[in-house]
């Protein structure tokens, strides 16, 4: 008796035919959908409108003219984000005829000037209000009373007016930017603003300090106008105060500025701050002279001298014994107010002077002696008795000249910080 056949493989046959046609359709359908759905992206976009394309098996077939490159690369793109495409066929060819590729360049301008056009409205309002802030800038320079009330310093009414000015403008700029809805622009300019001023403040340091001490200065005043200084070795009488340099009138009559920077960090000596002012020399006397006798000559004769105060009296000290003579420290006060300090001190010495020769005081060069043996002594002449000092008549007003000169300068229109409202150290 024969087996039965087994009729498993027969079925499985017979269902492979069935299933097969299937598969096939399913592909179809598949490469369809993806060529309708890749043409109607194409036709979104400028530049690929006219591209022939086919989806063969998951292949996408490019062919046609494009404008550029650019083009060519974004259709390309455009393929491989499709389901169903597995790879792309590019077969582009870049438009190399003139009209062709000006035609795309053209488009995007005629859609620039209308969007202008639409914007135009927008950009009046956004122009207009920008104005009215910047007129309100520089009405606000213009409220020199309200300046005043706020500080008596000149330098510091500047500064508020132009802080007025600029934050009026930065105001008008940042709404006009905000009604044509350029907040992006905004965010742009503020970050590029704070980067510009880091920059600047690094690249314009020593410009920042000398704003910052002309500042300072002008609010605590170290010295005024016409006084006698001494800053960071420059002597001079003070002229004015700018906003970048201290300017002086130098004891020749030339003009120095100081940067203010140096001026706020230097030591600075002022001969007017106390109108009384010593004045001392020294006189070196024969080793051999009766130390007592020149200091009361020299004292008598200071006491008796033109300009020199009273109180604090005059001084005479032993200062030094040297190899040949021993030194006096001559020594007297000036009052500036009612004498000037130079003619006062010339006088001094000159009395001095010709007392000690009228009274026989030896005021010799330095020398050195030589001891001979068995000689005799050499004879010192004899001692003039001391010769009352003569009555002559000396100018010693105090000097007018380059206080003159001060004035005639204080009068022109440059800035000046100085204010006798500022509080002085």
């Amino acid at each position: 008796m024969s087996r039965p056949r087994n009729p498993f493989p027969l079925v499985l046959w017979l269902l492979l035919l069935l299933i097969t046609p299937l598969w096939a359709q399913t592909g179809v359908d598949q490469d369809q959908r993806a060529t309708s759905q890749l043409r109607e992206a194409y036709r979104q976009v400028d530049g690929l409108r006219d591209i022939t394309l086919e989806v063969r098996g998951g292949v996408a077939v490019l062919r046609g003219d494009v404008p550029s490159l650019e083009a060519s690369l974004k259709a390309e793109e455009l393929a491989q984000k499709v389901d169903g495409v597995l790879t792309v066929d590019n077969g582009l060819r870049i438009e190399s005829k003139v009209t062709e590729r000006l035609s795309p360049v053209l488009s995007k301008l005629r859609q620039k000037v209308q969007t202008f056009i639409t914007y135009l409205p927008l950009l009046g309002v956004a122009v207009i209000t920008f104005l009215l802030f910047l007129a309100l800038g520089k009405s606000a320079t213009r409220w020199g009373g309200l300046y005043r009330r706020l500080s008596s310093n000149v330098f510091i009414q500047d500064l508020l007016r132009q802080i007025a000015y600029f934050v009026c403008l930065a105001a008008g700029l940042l709404l006009a930017l905000e009604i044509l809805d350029a907040t992006a622009l905004v965010g742009a300019v503020l970050g590029t603003a704070g980067v510009l001023g880091v920059a600047i403040g690094f690249a314009f340091q020593d410009l920042a300090e000398n704003s910052l001490a002309s500042i300072l200065l002008s609010l605590r005043q170290p010295f005024s106008p016409n006084d006698h200084v001494v800053i960071d070795g420059h002597e001079g009488k003070v002229v004015r105060l700018t906003s970048r340099a201290t300017v002086l009138l130098t004891l020749d009559g030339n003009h120095l500025r100081i940067p203010n920077a140096s001026v706020f960090k230097a030591t600075i000596l002022n001969y007017s701050k106390n109108p009384e002012r010593r004045f001392r020399f020294t006189v070196g006397v024969d080793t051999e002279e009766d130390l007592t006798f020149a200091r009361e000559l020299a004292l008598r004769t200071l006491q008796e001298s033109t300009g020199v105060m009273s109180d604090p009296p005059p001084q005479c000290l032993v200062v030094e014994l040297g190899d040949s003579t021993v030194n006096l420290d001559v020594v007297g006060w000036v009052d500036q107010r009612e004498a000037e300090y130079l003619k006062v001190k010339s006088e001094a010495i000159r009395r001095v002077k010709e007392s000690f020769d009228e009274a026989g005081i030896l005021m010799p060069e330095p020398i050195y002696k030589v001891r001979m043996e068995q000689t005799e002594p050499a004879r010192r002449p004899a001692k003039k008795h001391p010769v009352a000092p003569s009555k002559e008549v000396v100018d010693i007003s105090p000097e007018t000249h380059l206080e003159q000169r001060i004035l005639e300068e204080r009068v022109s229109e440059e800035q000046d910080l100085l204010s006798a409202a500022a509080r002085l150290e």
